[in-house]
């Protein structure tokens, strides 16, 4: 089963909806992309980096969850476990 816990950053200004499932956080790129205050393009460029530089192997950190789009339309997401959160933070050098 899988919970939502909200993520706020101590200054009040970002608050990011997290999924726990399977003993980790979830992220997809978007919320990755508020939680450090980084364009969404920016976080992708570090996740590929992750991968492609051989830090995290890419079939156990990643997973697709549905997701509804603001249209109503459910799509397959791919999500970034703490793993990958974590490196991700690390590359951007964000303090939050």
């Amino acid at each position: 089963m899988s919970e939502i816990v909200i993520y706020q950053t101590p200054d009040n200004q970002t608050q990011v909806e997290v999924q726990f499932e399977g003993e980790t956080f979830w992220l997809n790129r978007y919320q990755l992309a508020l939680l450090f205050d980084r364009d969404i393009k920016t976080i992708g460029k570090h996740i590929n980096n992750v991968f492609s530089e051989g830090e995290l192997q890419q079939s156990s950190v990643v997973a697709k969850f549905a997701t509804t789009a603001d249209d109503g339309k459910v799509y397959q997401v791919e999500h970034y476990n703490l793993d990958v959160i974590f490196s991700v933070g690390y590359r951007v050098k964000t303090k939050h």
